[in-house]
């Protein structure tokens, strides 16, 4: 089988449209929020340009001129009669001709062990369309296709790539008749951080921002953002991702924290920064107040000076307490309430290396890995 760039970069397909068919598939928690943020943020062209330039290898994405880039009618009627609202579809210039980007968003909760049968028949309703409208004529060929997945699940990808991969077994003589159509695969979540981050790349970042756990993550990320995002023609990108960040990724990372309503991603970078200010004044001060308490009761028969030492010293161990709580809650989520009380009373040897096994933890139960 023939690849994508030797199709396209064949002479006789100079003259004819070529199309791009990309369904995007994701599983999300946060269903319909995700699915609209997505659809937003893949309807600014600098989005697709960045999807195409950084994470399809092939050589003919070099020959695109993505000044032309335009988003077209997004939207089709098939045979079957089933609306595909949700579609996407771009053009941009290619040497002479035009190349569409058809993108389709699919989202759902397991892998599907049969995307390439889907792929197939999307395949097969989209040049059925191009032929109702009278976009094709018996003299003309079908347009070459890319059919992309767009992946950010938690198990890496394993289905079949290959719609052949699917009928392992015929008989002699009948493989000619098989279908052959293999799709190409952006699995996100097999991107580590250090591969996404010197990329100056938007869905990177997006990317990026996915696998984040903590504000710790996710701060120099909204920095980058914020430097390519500068131009006035970006302020509707910049709200969108300001939207999906909001709504999707902060609500996941901190359920119980109620976020304001906020439309620039300046606005997210300065809350977040206030909000890990704050945390730390809290646990400072609530822990200054139960030290000081405890120290001047302790400390009546060695003077009042002695008590307000220990009690400093102890509410300083208090605020840390408290402020390594807020850490594993923002990254693990609520705690169970015995381990919240046992946090009460870690000693500060003890604090210290659990806080630094924290940068590197998966799961809580990392953290305290020799927890008696």
């Amino acid at each position: 089988m023939a690849k994508p760039e030797d199709v396209l970069m064949k002479p006789e397909h100079t003259a004819q449209r070529l199309i791009v068919i990309s369904p995007l598939y994701a599983i999300l928690t946060s269903m319909h929020e995700h699915d609209h943020s997505y659809k937003l943020l893949f309807s600014h062209a600098i989005m697709v340009e960045d999807l195409l330039r950084g994470f399809i290898p092939d050589v003919w994405v070099n020959e695109l001129d993505f000044t032309t880039l335009e988003k077209v009618s997004s939207s089709f009627i098939s045979d079957d009669l089933r609306e595909r609202e949700d579609d996407l579809i771009w053009r941009v210039r290619w040497r002479n001709d035009w190349l569409y980007v058809y993108i389709l968003l699919e989202f759902q909760a397991t892998i599907d062990a049969f995307m390439a049968v889907r792929i197939m028949t999307y395949l097969g309703l989209f040049y059925q369309d191009l032929i109702k409208q009278q976009s094709l004529t018996a003299r003309d060929s079908l347009p070459p296709v890319l059919p992309l997945v767009l992946y950010n699940g938690q198990p890496r990808w394993h289905a079949a790539r290959n719609i052949r991969d699917l009928i392992p077994v015929v008989p002699p003589g009948l493989e000619k008749y098989c279908p052959q159509l293999e799709y190409f695969v952006i699995d996100e979540g097999a991107f580590s951080n250090d591969e996404l981050a010197p990329l100056r790349n938007l869905v990177a970042a997006l990317f990026r921002l996915e696998q984040s756990r903590t504000v710790t993550d996710i701060q120099p990320i909204l920095i980058h953002l914020i430097e390519w995002l500068q131009a006035p023609e970006q302020a509707g990108l910049r709200r969108d991702f300001t939207v999906w960040l909001r709504r999707v990724i902060l609500p996941r990372r901190w359920p119980a924290v109620t976020l304001p309503e906020i439309q620039e991603l300046q606005e997210m970078h300065t809350m977040l920064a206030e909000t890990v200010q704050q945390w730390y004044a809290e646990a400072e001060e609530q822990g200054l107040q139960r030290g000081l308490q405890r120290g001047l009761q302790q400390g009546l028969q060695q003077g009042r000076q002695e008590g307000r030492q220990e009690g400093r010293q102890e509410g300083q161990l208090a605020g840390e307490r408290l402020l390594f709580k807020f850490q594993l809650q923002a990254k693990f989520g609520s705690l169970p309430p015995k381990l919240e009380e046992q946090l009460d009373t870690l000693e500060a040897e003890r604090l210290f290396h659990c806080a630094k096994r924290l940068l590197t933890a998966t799961t809580v139960e990392e953290v305290f890995t020799d927890w008696p």
